[in-house]
């Protein structure tokens, strides 16, 4: 007799918070996937490292104003996991390149277990993590990607998922 499949509470869905319109459709997915599934989703942003200044003191202040920045818009989506997908999400603000940062994330975070992104629709293409996808990250993580299409409304998210 075969064992009941086990319970799908531990499924964290990260999104990589950005200001790009496509990020909205990362997080509806990942919201109504862990509304679904008992999961949970896990929010990061990713601050690039400020242009070298001539005063180190002039870098200091851009650096911490960005992390505040970043917290900031770390807590208004927290919020609205928290609405569409009845949790709390876990925050992360890291530093440094975002492909170097979320492979060190998925590292140093074992309980997170999907990568959720979005394609972008503009004439820069796809972004630049979906670029990476399909340029090595996805053979570097230890989790699956999933990519949500360019284009896809909420509503149709909803239905998907």
């Amino acid at each position: 007799m075969p064992l009941p499949p086990a319970p799908l509470h531990d499924r964290t869905f990260l999104v990589v918070v950005d200001d790009t319109e496509e990020m909205r459709a990362a997080l509806t997915f990942a919201c109504r996937r862990a509304r679904a599934t008992n999961g949970r989703v896990a929010l990061v942003r990713i601050i690039e490292p400020p242009e070298v200044q001539h005063f180190a003191f002039i870098g200091k202040i851009i650096e911490q104003e960005t992390r505040e920045d970043a917290e900031q818009t770390l807590q208004r989506m927290a919020a609205e996991v928290n609405r569409r997908s009845g949790h709390l999400p876990s925050l992360y603000v890291r530093q440094g390149k975002p492909v170097d940062e979320l492979l060190a994330l998925v590292r140093d975070e074992p309980g997170i277990s999907v990568l959720v992104l979005a394609a972008g629709a503009g004439k820069d293409g796809p972004g630049p993590l979906v670029t990476a996808c399909g340029h090595g990250l996805g053979s570097r993580l230890r989790i699956p990607v999933t990519i949500v299409p360019a284009g896809m409304s909420e509503r149709d998210i909803e239905r998907l998922a």
